[in-house]
């Protein structure tokens, strides 16, 4: 199986279109046009039933002690967890492309508030659902694809792996306000094939 993108080259930066912020003259950051990205897939092996694609950010910061804080950065040796950018399960057999700005065009606040997505998928509650809990402007379900928006002092730059799932399920066993956590459990044990790329994106003046 072969998925690649239009959108940012494999190993490279992502732009700034397809980040829910990014970083401007003066700054820190101001929301950004949160694009999803192209995506395309090949070779899908003979017995898929359906498709679910995953985007996590391996190494967003354990602790928010330094986060996003003037005149201190983000320690590279903090340990890293996963944040899920996106999650979407149920995506037909017959499937190979999602669109530029499909799953996703601009910010909206409080969250896309949709679970059921294109193509009659199921999309999971991304990470800035537990991020903005509390802030009265930002808080609530952010079901679908925002893009990146990782720390604007951290001294790590961020990947974004994007992945696709062939499985052997027409559904996946969730229910309900799902995470990327539980997809990603959901479809362990019916993986027929997957594949992925990767793009890089950093909000530190420093390292861009």
């Amino acid at each position: 199986m072969e998925l690649t993108s239009t959108s940012f080259e494999d190993g490279g930066v992502i732009p700034d279109r397809y980040a829910l912020a990014k970083p401007v003259p003066g700054g820190p950051v101001t929301l950004s046009e949160n694009v999803s990205p192209h995506l395309a897939w090949s070779n899908v092996p003979g017995g898929t039933r359906s498709f679910a694609i995953i985007c996590h950010d391996p190494v967003c910061p354990s602790k928010p002690d330094d986060v996003n804080q003037p005149n201190r950065e983000v320690p590279a040796d903090l340990p890293r967890v996963d944040f899920f950018h996106w999650a979407a399960v149920d995506l037909p057999a017959d499937l190979r492309l999602s669109e530029e700005g499909e799953f996703s065009s601009g910010v909206v606040p409080h969250g896309q508030q949709v679970a059921d997505g294109p193509h009659g998928c199921r999309q999971g509650l991304n990470d800035y659902t537990g991020w903005f809990s509390g802030d009265p402007d930002m808080e609530g379900n952010y079901y679908g694809y925002d893009g990146p928006a990782p720390p604007w002092n951290d001294s790590l730059i961020h990947r974004y792996v994007f992945t696709v799932y062939a499985l052997g399920v027409e559904m996946a066993d969730v229910e309900g306000d799902f995470g990327g956590q539980d997809a990603r459990a959901a479809v362990a044990g019916h993986i027929l094939a997957q594949a992925s790329v990767t793009g890089t994106y950093t909000q530190n003046p420093r390292l861009r």
